[in-house]
């Protein structure tokens, strides 16, 4: 059974205007076509603007196609009622490029906040007080270099450092489908290196699809067995990697440069450090 399957689909963007009456959106995908099996480990390249970001919130459930179908896990989530699709929902994660963190939380808390569908209300508010599963993140946050993170408060955070506590928040997830958005845009080298290793095994590990978008096209080739690439909201090509030749990337990308990975100095490296039995919020 696929994860998803797409057929013929258009998704309009809500945060664009075409110039028609009403300022009707624009379509933001038109007439695309996708399946994506379970297990399967995809990256989405493409020029700014080409849709990479719509398609992941249309898997992620979070935008209704105008057009064409959509299925998840065998089900058409919008077919289901509210709660139903709550349910569906729980399957998957989605991590923004800009993971939605409260600032004042504590990276512990924020972490934990991945075990939230499955917690009672009750669980979820003695949690803030007194963080559930300490271990679980610093474990998690380890994976991403970040173990040292583990009771600092999220606005002391770097924007790299962001993005990775999101992501260690995706490993704590029992998700099958595994939605990831610009993962490196303010990481270094190494550290993009370690983040879509460690993204890879954890879907592997657990037979989840992975669906990532990314600017670094020679990350992408990398590390990815399959590659989508978006423009104009269509699918140019949909190869394995093997396939992808440099012609079609020029094609692709016509005079706007495929971005390397980031030539930022990579940070102080700092050894893990478990928490302490008397630590707290």
């Amino acid at each position: 059974m696929p994860t998803y399957h797409l057929h013929d689909l258009t998704v309009r963007h809500r945060g664009a205007s075409s110039g028609a009456p009403s300022g009707v959106p624009l379509p933001a995908l038109r007439g695309l076509s996708l399946t994506i099996e379970q297990g399967e480990q995809l990256a989405l390249i493409g020029p700014s603007g080409a849709g990479k970001t719509t398609l992941l919130a249309t898997l992620a459930c979070a935008q209704q196609p105008l057009e064409g179908t959509f299925t998840m896990f065998d089900q058409d989530p919008w077919a289901l009622g509210n709660a139903a699709r709550h349910r569906l929902r729980a399957r998957l994660f989605l991590a923004p490029q800009t993971p939605p963190l409260p600032p004042r939380q504590r990276v512990v808390t924020a972490v934990l906040a991945a075990h939230l569908p499955q917690w009672s209300i009750w669980r979820a508010l003695a949690s803030l007080f007194k963080p559930a599963d300490p271990q679980a993140a610093w474990q998690a946050l380890a994976r991403f270099n970040l173990g040292d993170k583990l009771y600092s408060r999220v606005d002391r955070l770097s924007g790299g450092e962001r993005q990775r506590c999101g992501l260690a928040r995706l490993l704590l997830s029992p998700a099958q489908a595994l939605l990831v958005d610009e993962p490196l845009s303010a990481l270094d080298p190494v550290l993009s290196e370690l983040t879509l290793s460690t993204l890879r095994e954890e879907a592997a590990a657990r037979n989840a699809t992975l669906v990532c978008s990314l600017h670094q096209v020679d990350l992408a080739l990398a590390h990815f067995p399959r590659i989508v690439a978006l423009r104009a909201g269509r699918i140019v090509f949909d190869l394995p990697r093997e396939q992808v030749t440099p012609q079609m990337i020029a094609q692709l990308y016509q005079g706007e440069p495929a971005r390397p990975a980031p030539p930022a100095a990579p940070e102080p490296e700092t050894l893990p450090v478990k928490p302490g039995a008397g630590a707290c919020l």
